[in-house]
């Protein structure tokens, strides 16, 4: 059986995790080279999947001659800088990997230049569909150029303004990458955490992807709702000039977060992937606050959110004691049953399946030929 191959981008945590739970599910004889700048961000692989380490694509290395960046970047690219010795090296290798081990499919998560060099290399493509504007002539050509699109959240999300011949590539995996699981024991959570049974417990959740969470607006927040606990956990960035609180306490790093989200009433978080599939697997009440990233990502995608009654959408902190109350009243409103059915238990099983008959239909030589074009 043919390989495929597996391009991951190595900010955060979250597509790698979609990366595995993927290529876990495939059949056994199905071989995958995985292509990304780190191979210890990955969650146990199964036997046949080789993470292949790459220099990375994003990162500028020393010595690049300034002249290099004063080249005008044409439209259908997003990172293709001249004159990077190990932008030439990684893609050199994924080059060698289609020309010495013919795969039978190349899935992107996420770059455009990958996916458009495995086009240009004849070889078919699965990129990754994320939220955002998307409509610039890199991600549209790169898009357009693929077999498959892969759409890790429910089709109820799927944002307003897609053209037709792209949603007809899309396969919809709610929750790809995410552990799907309903809420855990309260009681038992809180016991573990050292948090009083009876208390009201707003989580604020700080993914690995950005610099964390702003700890002024937290401070208004605390000192808005003094009978409410806050409780952080990731990276929370402060400045110099917040006043603490008594009912704000900071758990930091830790292992998972299954615990804090059993034990808390609502919570406050970015839009980034794993986070969201975190929280709607749970129903639990949910103040949206997107960080920045490229292309508005957690913008469109907490709008989307927030059309659908799963979460309360601010695109900004709240920057008074009122818009505070106002913002986690809004939050308890949310829909939890709607939530809950926008993970699927079965998303890594199905995806995988779906692969597999894209695969298969492809490379069906008995299918009737198409006419290239010119």
């Amino acid at each position: 059986m043919r390989p495929f191959g597996y391009f991951v981008h190595h900010q955060g945590r979250g597509h790698a995790t979609r990366c595995a739970s993927l290529v876990n599910a495939l059949p056994a004889d199905r071989s995958v080279s995985v292509f990304c700048a780190r191979d210890d961000i990955f969650p146990p692989l199964r036997k046949g999947v080789t993470v292949r380490r790459i220099p990375s694509l994003f990162e500028e290395p020393n010595a690049v001659p300034r002249a290099m960046s004063t080249l005008r970047s044409p439209p259908n690219v997003h990172c293709a800088p001249v004159g990077w010795p190990t932008i030439r090296q990684a893609m050199g290798t994924i080059a060698r990997f289609f020309a010495e081990e013919d795969p039978a499919l190349m899935i992107s998560d996420v770059s455009c230049e990958v996916a458009q060099l495995a086009r240009v290399a004849s070889v078919p493509c699965v990129h990754v569909l994320q939220h955002g504007d998307r409509s610039d002539p890199g991600h549209m050509h790169a898009y357009e150029g693929c077999a498959g699109l892969l759409a890790p959240y429910d089709a109820r999300l799927e944002q307003e303004g897609r053209p037709a011949w792209l949603l007809d590539l899309v396969h919809h995996a709610p929750g790809l990458g995410v552990a799907s699981r309903v809420r855990g024991d309260r009681v038992r959570a809180r016991l573990r955490l050292g948090l009083a049974p009876d208390a009201n417990v707003v989580l604020v959740l700080s993914g690995g992807g950005g610099a964390g969470t702003p700890l002024a607006p937290l401070t208004m927040a605390a000192r808005a709702m003094p009978d409410t606990l806050f409780v952080t956990i990731g990276t929370v960035a402060g400045e110099w000039h917040e006043t603490g609180a008594a009912n704000l306490r900071h758990d930091g790093w830790v292992d998972g977060a299954d615990d804090h989200l059993d034990a808390a009433d609502a919570v406050i978080a970015s839009t980034g992937n794993t986070t969201c599939h975190q929280i709607l697997a749970r129903g639990l009440p949910w103040l949206a606050v997107p960080e920045w990233r490229y292309f508005e990502e957690q913008l469109w995608k907490g709008r989307c959110l927030a059309r659908e009654g799963v979460c309360a959408l601010r695109e900004t902190w709240p920057g008074t004691p009122q818009g505070w109350r106002d913002a986690l009243a809004e939050a308890a409103r949310a829909d939890g049953a709607r939530a809950r059915s926008m993970v699927r238990a079965d998303a890594a099983p199905r995806a995988a399946r779906w692969l597999e008959d894209l695969a298969a239909r492809l490379w069906d030589r008995s299918e009737p030929a198409l006419l290239a074009a010119e």
